[in-house]
């Protein structure tokens, strides 16, 4: 039978493109409105009074303990984070070494499916480049903390791939700009504008699960659709029951298609439910999870390719994926973990608004890879820092829980600080939900546990006081780095 015309090949060259397709368009708007919510839950919270046993004190409220000198400590990229302790370029270096396993891995099906025995050396390395691609993101991602090295990530892999274009055109006559170019669209473009759809910053704490969660309702739909059209016997039972109750063939078309999105969205729940469960067991990380989410979605691109040859080759995609995350794994084995991690105060204006997130940003790059980061829930950084179980556990309507009532739950939120690293070396965030009237107390208690402080006074002004009396409990430990942008 030709590959083409085989019922199984055709379903997956059009349905798995239709689901993620479909799915990365609707998890922007879904992952915005959910974020939206979100935000607004929390912010209510924040301006709830619920102090039970913590007393509201001044916002310019000094403490007790003599005040000690400040050793301050000027902040730049290359400061942010202990120098003796790994950074984010060592993560960089396993993704790298990960990618060239995945793209090995896709250059070896490409040559079995296409069989093709003439190729050369070149072209072998022209193909493995172009698979390579989805590495490049994950050390955006991990590593790349400005738009400078985002642009010489991007700039330096395209110039290799210009270079090995004029190699394999002096050798091979027959092969053209052309096919150059289309061959790197077909394998990366698609995947490519996927993801920057739900990696965009305003919705990358939650994108990939929410388009976990797409996916896996979408293709319910498919399957109900496809389940329905495989035999006229189940069509025209569907069409009875549907004029039973009052349902033209649209009627039951659609409903078809709600159903199966309905049973698969409760499965989607499930697998999200699991992948929060594997996270607050410490089995991956918010950052290994968008990782994973980039090479996952660039193996089932590249094998729907390959599927036009038989429909088998849809397994390289998991072949690829596996052989990126056991190299991954070994990689963050092997890189040398901190003894004593460090422990870092984030504070700011809230009134920052959205331009607290690029020095966030640029923070949690450079501190998580030799410490914790603990700071204060605000409008401002809410969406940005949310980690996989806190908005799951907004999703269950268990948010009330995590704000800061009384002494007891915030020394249990302070107990809870989680000072292991994930599986990747990276370090955790960790928020602190507070009231009006509990925040000030919070912070007095976290910069007693800290081992450094950043403290962001852009947009300080007299109506923001709250930097105020962070300084004044900064001046009660003489062993405090207070670091000011």
């Amino acid at each position: 039978m030709n590959a083409s015309a085989d019922p199984v090949t055709i379903a997956l060259t059009g349905m798995w493109p239709f689901i993620m397709i479909s799915s990365a368009v609707l998890t922007f708007p879904a992952s915005a409105l959910l974020l939206g919510v979100y935000r607004r839950a929390v912010v209510r919270g924040m301006n709830a009074s619920r102090a039970g046993n913590i007393p509201s004190a001044p916002a310019t409220a000094r403490s007790a303990a003599p005040a000690m000198p400040l050793r301050f400590v000027s902040l730049n990229a290359n400061a942010a984070s202990p120098s003796h302790l790994p950074g984010p370029w060592h993560a960089a270096a396993v993704y790298l070494a990960a990618g060239a396993a995945y793209a090995l891995t896709m250059t070896a099906a490409w040559l079995l499916a296409t069989r093709d025995h003439q190729i050369g050396p070149i072209k072998v390395i022209f193909i493995f480049w172009s698979y390579y691609w989805p590495a490049m993101l994950a050390v955006i991602l991990v590593a790349a903390e400005d738009r400078a090295r985002k642009a010489s990530v991007v700039l330096g892999y395209f110039a290799a791939y210009v270079a090995l274009t004029v190699v394999e055109l002096t050798l091979s006559p027959e092969f053209t700009w052309k096919q150059a170019a289309g061959f790197w669209i077909i394998q990366n473009a698609p995947a490519t504008v996927l993801l920057y759809l739900f990696l965009m910053r305003r919705i990358r704490s939650v994108g990939p699960l929410v388009l976990v969660f797409a996916i896996v309702a979408l293709l319910g739909s498919e399957l109900a659709i496809s389940f329905l059209g495989a035999s006229d016997a189940r069509m025209s039972t569907a069409v009875e029951i549907g004029s039973a109750i009052g349902l033209g063939g649209i009627g039951v078309f659609v409903a078809t298609l709600l159903l199966g999105f309905l049973v698969f969205a409760l499965l989607g729940w499930m697998v999200l439910r699991w992948i929060g469960a594997r996270y607050a067991a410490k089995k991956l990380s918010d950052e290994s999870l968008t990782a994973d989410a980039i090479f996952l979605i660039f193996a089932i691109n590249a094998s729907i390719g390959l599927v036009f040859q038989h429909w088998m080759w849809i397994a390289a995609a998991l072949v690829g994926f596996a052989a990126y995350k056991a190299i991954a794994q070994i990689g963050f084995r092997l890189i040398p973990k901190t003894s004593s991690p460090k422990r870092l105060l984030l504070l700011r204006v809230f009134a920052l608004g959205a331009r607290s997130e690029p020095l966030f940003d640029v923070v949690r790059k450079q501190w998580l890879r030799g410490g914790s980061i603990a700071m204060i829930a605000g409008p401002d950084l809410v969406t940005s820092a949310v980690q996989p179980h806190e908005f799951l556990g907004f999703l269950s309507g268990q948010l009330s829980r995590t704000f800061i009532d009384d002494d007891a739950s915030l020394e249990r939120r302070v107990a809870a600080i989680d000072p292991q690293s994930d599986p990747d070396g990276r370090y955790r965030v960790t928020e602190f939900f507070c009231h009006v009237d509990t925040w000030q107390r919070t912070m007095r208690r976290l910069v007693a546990v800290s081992d450094a402080v950043l403290m962001d006074l852009r947009s300080f002004s007299a109506s923001n006081q709250g930097c105020v009396y962070g300084s004044g409990g900064c001046s009660t430990r003489s062993t405090l780095g207070a670091w000011c942008s």
